[in-house]
Protein backbone atom coordinates (compact mmCIF):
# COMPACT_ATOMS: atom_id res chain seq x y z
CA UNK A 1 0.00 0.00 0.00
CA UNK A 2 0.94 3.69 -0.93
CA UNK A 3 2.73 5.49 2.04
CA UNK A 4 0.58 8.32 3.26
CA UNK A 5 1.43 11.08 5.48
CA UNK A 6 -0.67 14.26 6.39
CA UNK A 7 1.21 18.11 6.77
CA UNK A 8 -0.56 20.44 9.28
CA UNK A 9 0.17 23.56 10.47
CA UNK A 10 0.39 25.13 7.23
CA UNK A 11 -1.05 27.55 4.79
CA UNK A 12 -1.43 26.68 1.10
CA UNK A 13 -1.42 28.82 -1.98
CA UNK A 14 -3.04 26.24 -4.22
CA UNK A 15 -2.78 28.86 -7.33
CA UNK A 16 -6.10 27.48 -8.71
CA UNK A 17 -7.56 30.16 -10.92
CA UNK A 18 -10.92 32.06 -9.74
CA UNK A 19 -10.95 31.35 -5.90
CA UNK A 20 -9.46 33.52 -3.17
CA UNK A 21 -6.36 35.35 -4.15
CA UNK A 22 -2.88 33.16 -4.81
CA UNK A 23 -5.84 30.11 -4.05
CA UNK A 24 -4.72 30.55 -0.67
CA UNK A 25 -6.22 28.07 2.24
CA UNK A 26 -5.22 29.49 5.45
CA UNK A 27 -4.65 27.26 8.76
CA UNK A 28 -4.57 24.23 6.13
CA UNK A 29 -4.03 20.45 5.87
CA UNK A 30 -2.60 18.17 3.23
CA UNK A 31 -3.08 14.58 2.40
CA UNK A 32 -0.51 12.55 -0.05
CA UNK A 33 -0.66 9.28 -1.32
CA UNK A 34 2.03 7.52 -3.69
CA UNK A 35 3.12 10.63 -5.18
CA UNK A 36 -0.83 12.23 -5.49
CA UNK A 37 -3.30 14.54 -3.42
CA UNK A 38 -6.23 12.59 -2.04
CA UNK A 39 -7.56 15.75 -0.20
CA UNK A 40 -6.39 19.88 1.09
CA UNK A 41 -8.35 22.44 2.80
CA UNK A 42 -9.05 23.91 6.49
CA UNK A 43 -7.15 21.60 8.63
CA UNK A 44 -10.73 22.04 10.97
CA UNK A 45 -12.47 20.46 7.78
CA UNK A 46 -9.71 17.15 7.93
CA UNK A 47 -12.07 14.12 7.27
CA UNK A 48 -11.61 11.84 9.93
CA UNK A 49 -10.43 8.72 8.03
CA UNK A 50 -7.50 11.09 7.86
CA UNK A 51 -6.82 12.08 11.31
CA UNK A 52 -4.73 8.57 12.03
CA UNK A 53 -2.46 9.13 9.65
CA UNK A 54 1.59 10.11 10.13
CA UNK A 55 1.34 14.20 10.87
CA UNK A 56 4.44 16.25 9.81
CA UNK A 57 3.97 19.78 11.26
CA UNK A 58 4.97 22.79 9.17
CA UNK A 59 5.73 25.00 11.71
CA UNK A 60 3.34 27.78 9.74
CA UNK A 61 5.40 27.06 6.93
CA UNK A 62 3.73 27.86 3.23
CA UNK A 63 2.95 25.21 0.28
CA UNK A 64 2.69 26.69 -3.32
CA UNK A 65 3.07 24.60 -6.24
CA UNK A 66 6.54 23.64 -7.45
CA UNK A 67 7.84 26.42 -9.99
CA UNK A 68 8.32 25.60 -13.48
CA UNK A 69 10.68 27.15 -15.34
CA UNK A 70 9.08 27.26 -19.22
CA UNK A 71 11.60 28.48 -20.98
CA UNK A 72 15.84 27.90 -20.88
CA UNK A 73 18.80 26.69 -22.75
CA UNK A 74 20.48 24.89 -19.75
CA UNK A 75 22.92 22.91 -21.62
CA UNK A 76 25.82 24.99 -23.35
CA UNK A 77 29.69 25.03 -23.64
CA UNK A 78 31.57 27.79 -22.06
CA UNK A 79 30.07 31.20 -20.76
CA UNK A 80 30.22 34.61 -22.43
CA UNK A 81 31.20 37.20 -19.63
CA UNK A 82 33.90 38.92 -22.06
CA UNK A 83 30.74 39.74 -24.18
CA UNK A 84 28.86 40.71 -20.64
CA UNK A 85 31.60 43.49 -20.67
CA UNK A 86 31.93 44.23 -24.36
CA UNK A 87 28.17 45.26 -23.58
CA UNK A 88 29.00 47.40 -20.47
CA UNK A 89 31.42 48.85 -22.83
CA UNK A 90 28.88 49.77 -25.03
CA UNK A 91 28.43 47.19 -27.31
CA UNK A 92 24.99 46.15 -28.64
CA UNK A 93 23.84 42.34 -28.45
CA UNK A 94 23.44 42.68 -32.34
CA UNK A 95 27.23 43.97 -32.90
CA UNK A 96 28.41 41.31 -31.01
CA UNK A 97 26.50 38.84 -32.54
CA UNK A 98 27.67 39.58 -36.11
CA UNK A 99 31.05 40.11 -34.95
CA UNK A 100 31.36 36.47 -34.28
CA UNK A 101 30.11 36.48 -30.98
CA UNK A 102 26.98 35.85 -29.42
CA UNK A 103 25.46 32.46 -29.91
CA UNK A 104 27.66 31.43 -32.80
CA UNK A 105 30.79 31.34 -30.07
CA UNK A 106 28.25 29.58 -27.79
CA UNK A 107 28.07 26.65 -30.75
CA UNK A 108 31.66 26.33 -30.84
CA UNK A 109 32.01 25.99 -27.09
CA UNK A 110 29.29 23.70 -27.01
CA UNK A 111 30.85 21.52 -30.14
CA UNK A 112 33.76 21.18 -28.37
CA UNK A 113 32.95 20.16 -25.04
CA UNK A 114 32.39 16.35 -23.95
CA UNK A 115 28.84 15.02 -23.20
CA UNK A 116 30.51 14.11 -19.28
CA UNK A 117 31.65 17.83 -19.25
CA UNK A 118 28.15 19.44 -20.72
CA UNK A 119 26.01 17.41 -18.22
CA UNK A 120 27.96 18.31 -15.10
CA UNK A 121 27.58 22.08 -16.17
CA UNK A 122 23.83 22.10 -16.75
CA UNK A 123 23.86 20.03 -13.51
CA UNK A 124 24.99 22.84 -11.31
CA UNK A 125 22.68 25.02 -12.82
CA UNK A 126 19.81 22.83 -12.57
CA UNK A 127 20.91 22.35 -8.85
CA UNK A 128 20.38 26.23 -8.68
CA UNK A 129 16.98 25.86 -10.67
CA UNK A 130 15.72 23.32 -7.83
CA UNK A 131 16.98 25.31 -4.85
CA UNK A 132 14.58 28.36 -5.90
CA UNK A 133 11.54 25.69 -6.22
CA UNK A 134 11.44 24.53 -9.30
CA UNK A 135 10.84 20.83 -9.98
CA UNK A 136 10.14 20.68 -14.21
CA UNK A 137 12.66 22.43 -16.66
CA UNK A 138 11.94 23.22 -20.39
CA UNK A 139 15.39 22.86 -21.80
CA UNK A 140 15.98 23.87 -25.83
CA UNK A 141 18.95 23.10 -27.87
CA UNK A 142 20.15 25.34 -30.19
CA UNK A 143 23.58 25.33 -29.50
CA UNK A 144 24.87 22.80 -31.80
CA UNK A 145 23.29 23.75 -35.23
CA UNK A 146 24.07 20.13 -37.11
CA UNK A 147 22.10 17.09 -37.08
CA UNK A 148 24.12 15.43 -34.36
CA UNK A 149 25.52 18.28 -32.05
CA UNK A 150 21.34 18.98 -31.57
CA UNK A 151 20.62 15.80 -30.45
CA UNK A 152 23.24 14.86 -29.00
CA UNK A 153 22.28 18.17 -26.57
CA UNK A 154 18.23 16.72 -26.14
CA UNK A 155 19.90 13.20 -25.23
CA UNK A 156 22.30 15.09 -22.41
CA UNK A 157 18.80 16.97 -21.78
CA UNK A 158 16.53 14.11 -20.89
CA UNK A 159 20.23 12.10 -19.20
CA UNK A 160 19.22 14.76 -16.39
CA UNK A 161 15.91 13.35 -15.01
CA UNK A 162 17.97 10.23 -14.11
CA UNK A 163 20.64 12.40 -12.14
CA UNK A 164 18.13 15.07 -10.02
CA UNK A 165 14.20 14.33 -9.23
CA UNK A 166 13.03 16.71 -12.17
CA UNK A 167 10.90 16.42 -14.80
CA UNK A 168 13.00 17.49 -18.15
CA UNK A 169 10.72 19.23 -21.34
CA UNK A 170 13.30 18.85 -24.42
CA UNK A 171 12.63 21.29 -26.86
CA UNK A 172 14.31 21.56 -30.88
CA UNK A 173 15.88 24.63 -31.33
CA UNK A 174 18.09 24.01 -34.12
CA UNK A 175 16.26 27.48 -35.81
CA UNK A 176 18.37 29.14 -33.15
CA UNK A 177 20.94 30.64 -35.61
CA UNK A 178 22.72 29.86 -39.09
CA UNK A 179 25.81 28.22 -38.50
CA UNK A 180 28.90 29.24 -40.23
CA UNK A 181 29.29 26.58 -42.20
CA UNK A 182 25.30 27.67 -44.07
CA UNK A 183 26.50 31.18 -44.24
CA UNK A 184 24.54 32.78 -46.98
CA UNK A 185 22.37 29.23 -47.44
CA UNK A 186 20.08 29.61 -44.77
CA UNK A 187 17.30 27.85 -47.23
CA UNK A 188 19.14 24.66 -47.35
CA UNK A 189 20.53 24.92 -43.81
CA UNK A 190 16.58 24.64 -42.71
CA UNK A 191 16.25 22.23 -45.42
CA UNK A 192 19.07 20.05 -44.28
CA UNK A 193 19.45 20.85 -40.68
CA UNK A 194 16.63 21.85 -38.77
CA UNK A 195 13.80 19.84 -40.58
CA UNK A 196 15.80 16.95 -41.27
CA UNK A 197 17.27 16.20 -37.90
CA UNK A 198 14.10 16.98 -36.45
CA UNK A 199 12.26 14.24 -38.08
CA UNK A 200 15.17 12.47 -36.67
CA UNK A 201 14.97 13.73 -33.13
CA UNK A 202 11.04 12.93 -32.81
CA UNK A 203 11.72 9.54 -34.58
CA UNK A 204 13.91 8.63 -31.04
CA UNK A 205 11.40 10.01 -29.34
CA UNK A 206 13.65 12.86 -27.90
CA UNK A 207 11.64 16.51 -28.79
CA UNK A 208 8.33 17.46 -26.90
CA UNK A 209 8.52 20.84 -28.73
CA UNK A 210 9.90 23.06 -31.82
CA UNK A 211 11.51 26.43 -31.34
CA UNK A 212 12.99 29.11 -32.86
CA UNK A 213 14.43 32.80 -32.80
CA UNK A 214 12.81 34.89 -35.10
CA UNK A 215 14.50 38.22 -35.42
CA UNK A 216 16.44 40.07 -38.27
CA UNK A 217 19.53 38.39 -36.99
CA UNK A 218 17.58 35.33 -37.08
CA UNK A 219 15.12 33.80 -39.16
CA UNK A 220 12.15 35.63 -40.81
CA UNK A 221 8.28 34.23 -40.33
CA UNK A 222 8.51 32.61 -43.67
CA UNK A 223 11.25 30.63 -42.36
CA UNK A 224 9.78 30.08 -39.30
CA UNK A 225 6.38 28.63 -41.31
CA UNK A 226 8.02 26.31 -42.79
CA UNK A 227 9.56 24.50 -39.93
CA UNK A 228 6.32 25.21 -38.20
CA UNK A 229 4.65 23.30 -41.10
CA UNK A 230 7.20 20.25 -40.35
CA UNK A 231 6.09 20.47 -36.67
CA UNK A 232 2.76 20.82 -37.38
CA UNK A 233 3.31 17.47 -39.55
CA UNK A 234 4.83 15.51 -36.48
CA UNK A 235 2.05 16.47 -34.15
CA UNK A 236 4.62 18.37 -32.19
CA UNK A 237 3.48 21.78 -30.26
CA UNK A 238 5.13 25.09 -31.43
CA UNK A 239 6.50 27.88 -29.45
CA UNK A 240 8.50 30.85 -30.90
CA UNK A 241 11.08 33.29 -29.72
CA UNK A 242 9.22 36.50 -30.87
CA UNK A 243 9.96 40.43 -30.93
CA UNK A 244 12.74 40.66 -28.55
CA UNK A 245 14.94 42.98 -30.62
CA UNK A 246 12.23 44.12 -33.25
CA UNK A 247 8.71 43.45 -34.29
CA UNK A 248 9.47 41.03 -37.18
CA UNK A 249 5.35 39.60 -36.32
CA UNK A 250 6.17 36.72 -34.85
CA UNK A 251 3.96 36.25 -32.18
CA UNK A 252 1.15 36.54 -34.70
CA UNK A 253 2.66 33.60 -36.60
CA UNK A 254 2.63 31.37 -32.87
CA UNK A 255 -0.79 32.53 -32.57
CA UNK A 256 -1.92 31.36 -36.22
CA UNK A 257 0.00 28.00 -35.59
CA UNK A 258 -1.78 27.33 -31.85
CA UNK A 259 1.53 27.81 -30.02
CA UNK A 260 1.94 27.06 -26.69
CA UNK A 261 4.13 30.23 -26.03
CA UNK A 262 5.44 33.63 -27.82
CA UNK A 263 8.72 34.39 -25.63
CA UNK A 264 10.03 37.49 -24.70
CA UNK A 265 7.77 40.33 -26.30
CA UNK A 266 9.45 43.24 -25.64
CA UNK A 267 8.72 44.49 -29.25
CA UNK A 268 5.23 43.27 -29.40
CA UNK A 269 3.06 45.96 -30.64
CA UNK A 270 -0.01 46.45 -28.44
CA UNK A 271 -2.37 46.48 -31.22
CA UNK A 272 -1.23 43.17 -32.00
CA UNK A 273 -2.38 41.86 -27.95
CA UNK A 274 -5.96 41.45 -29.37
CA UNK A 275 -5.06 39.04 -32.17
CA UNK A 276 -2.33 37.29 -30.09
CA UNK A 277 -5.09 36.84 -27.06
CA UNK A 278 -7.76 35.09 -29.30
CA UNK A 279 -5.22 31.92 -29.65
CA UNK A 280 -4.95 31.08 -26.16
CA UNK A 281 -1.00 30.93 -26.42
CA UNK A 282 0.86 32.06 -23.57
CA UNK A 283 2.97 35.04 -22.92
CA UNK A 284 6.12 34.02 -21.85
CA UNK A 285 8.54 37.51 -20.38
CA UNK A 286 11.85 36.62 -19.78
CA UNK A 287 12.84 39.52 -17.29
CA UNK A 288 16.23 38.13 -16.79
CA UNK A 289 17.44 39.02 -20.65
CA UNK A 290 15.69 42.30 -20.19
CA UNK A 291 17.74 43.03 -17.47
CA UNK A 292 21.41 42.10 -18.52
CA UNK A 293 20.17 43.82 -22.54
CA UNK A 294 20.19 46.48 -20.56
CA UNK A 295 16.62 46.72 -22.47
CA UNK A 296 14.49 49.87 -22.39
CA UNK A 297 11.46 48.58 -24.83
CA UNK A 298 9.09 46.98 -22.38
CA UNK A 299 7.10 44.00 -22.91
CA UNK A 300 2.96 45.55 -23.46
CA UNK A 301 2.00 44.12 -19.98
CA UNK A 302 -0.89 46.65 -19.81
CA UNK A 303 -2.26 44.95 -23.46
CA UNK A 304 -1.77 41.48 -22.32
CA UNK A 305 -3.51 41.82 -18.84
CA UNK A 306 -6.50 43.63 -20.71
CA UNK A 307 -6.42 41.56 -23.20
CA UNK A 308 -6.56 38.74 -20.58
CA UNK A 309 -3.55 36.88 -21.89
CA UNK A 310 -1.92 34.32 -19.84
CA UNK A 311 1.37 35.44 -18.93
CA UNK A 312 4.10 33.42 -17.76
CA UNK A 313 7.98 34.20 -16.33
CA UNK A 314 11.20 32.01 -17.14
CA UNK A 315 14.45 32.38 -16.38
CA UNK A 316 15.59 31.94 -19.82
CA UNK A 317 19.13 30.61 -18.06
CA UNK A 318 21.80 30.99 -20.91
CA UNK A 319 25.57 32.15 -21.09
CA UNK A 320 24.72 35.61 -23.52
CA UNK A 321 21.82 37.54 -22.68
CA UNK A 322 20.48 35.73 -19.06
CA UNK A 323 22.82 34.30 -17.17
CA UNK A 324 20.35 33.43 -14.63
CA UNK A 325 19.53 30.56 -12.38
CA UNK A 326 17.23 31.56 -9.69
CA UNK A 327 13.86 31.88 -10.89
CA UNK A 328 13.01 33.96 -7.40
CA UNK A 329 14.75 36.51 -8.63
CA UNK A 330 13.21 36.15 -11.93
CA UNK A 331 10.21 36.73 -9.89
CA UNK A 332 11.14 40.03 -8.09
CA UNK A 333 12.48 41.50 -11.64
CA UNK A 334 9.11 40.87 -13.25
CA UNK A 335 7.70 43.23 -10.66
CA UNK A 336 9.99 45.90 -10.13
CA UNK A 337 11.07 45.94 -14.09
CA UNK A 338 7.51 44.80 -16.03
CA UNK A 339 5.21 46.05 -13.20
CA UNK A 340 3.96 42.19 -12.23
CA UNK A 341 2.07 42.15 -8.59
CA UNK A 342 3.64 39.33 -6.54
CA UNK A 343 -0.20 36.96 -7.57
CA UNK A 344 0.81 37.63 -10.98
CA UNK A 345 4.59 36.75 -10.60
CA UNK A 346 3.56 33.86 -8.61
CA UNK A 347 1.21 32.42 -11.08
CA UNK A 348 3.55 32.96 -13.90
CA UNK A 349 5.94 30.67 -12.81
CA UNK A 350 3.26 28.15 -11.78
CA UNK A 351 -0.18 27.39 -13.61
CA UNK A 352 0.76 29.62 -16.63
CA UNK A 353 4.27 28.58 -17.05
CA UNK A 354 2.87 25.03 -16.71
CA UNK A 355 0.11 25.97 -19.59
CA UNK A 356 3.28 27.41 -21.57
CA UNK A 357 4.41 23.76 -21.46
CA UNK A 358 1.05 21.63 -22.20
CA UNK A 359 1.39 20.68 -18.34
CA UNK A 360 -1.81 21.88 -17.13
CA UNK A 361 -3.59 18.79 -16.07
CA UNK A 362 -0.17 17.65 -13.79
CA UNK A 363 1.54 20.70 -12.81
CA UNK A 364 1.09 24.07 -11.44
CA UNK A 365 -1.71 24.26 -9.41
CA UNK A 366 -2.20 21.60 -6.27
CA UNK A 367 -5.77 19.89 -6.12
CA UNK A 368 -6.91 16.89 -5.06
CA UNK A 369 -6.31 13.95 -7.43
CA UNK A 370 -2.99 15.76 -8.92
CA UNK A 371 0.73 14.82 -9.12
CA UNK A 372 1.74 16.05 -5.57
CA UNK A 373 4.40 18.50 -6.83
CA UNK A 374 4.61 21.15 -4.50
CA UNK A 375 7.24 23.29 -2.53
CA UNK A 376 7.44 24.14 0.93
CA UNK A 377 8.54 27.94 2.03
CA UNK A 378 10.05 29.48 5.48
CA UNK A 379 7.32 32.41 4.41
CA UNK A 380 4.30 33.37 6.47
CA UNK A 381 2.86 35.09 3.12
CA UNK A 382 3.07 34.33 -1.07
CA UNK A 383 4.24 37.61 -1.32
CA UNK A 384 7.44 37.41 0.31
CA UNK A 385 8.89 34.87 -2.76
CA UNK A 386 8.89 37.86 -5.20
CA UNK A 387 10.37 40.10 -2.42
CA UNK A 388 13.44 38.43 -0.89
CA UNK A 389 16.31 38.92 -2.29
CA UNK A 390 19.28 36.47 -2.49
CA UNK A 391 19.37 33.32 -0.05
CA UNK A 392 16.31 31.23 -1.20
CA UNK A 393 13.97 30.62 1.60
CA UNK A 394 13.37 27.36 0.36
CA UNK A 395 12.68 24.34 3.15
CA UNK A 396 11.54 21.23 0.76
CA UNK A 397 10.83 20.78 -2.93
CA UNK A 398 8.66 17.93 -3.62
CA UNK A 399 8.58 16.44 -7.13
CA UNK A 400 5.74 13.30 -7.95
CA UNK A 401 8.70 11.94 -9.76
CA UNK A 402 10.78 11.36 -6.15
CA UNK A 403 7.49 10.28 -4.08
CA UNK A 404 6.56 7.48 -6.36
Amino acid sequence: MAKSVRYQDCDIATMQAGTAPYGLIEKASLVIEGGQILWLGKACNLPERFHALPVTSLNGRLITPAFVDCHTHLIFGGNRALEFEMRLQGASYEEIARRGGGIISTVKATREATDEELLKSALTRLDALMDSGVSVVEVKSGYGLTIDQEIRMLRIARALEQHRPVSIVTTWLAAHAVPPEYKGREEAYIDEVVIAGLKLAHSQGLVDAVDGFCETIGFSTAQMTRIFKAAKSLGLPMKLHAEQLTDQKGAILAAEYQGLSADHLEYLDPNDVPEFAKSGSVAVLLPGAFYTLKETQLPPVKALRDNQVDMAIATDCNPGSSPLTSILTAMNMACTLFSFTPEEALTGVTRHAAKALGLSDTHGVIAVNRPANIAIWDVKHPSELSYWLGASPLHQLMSSRALT
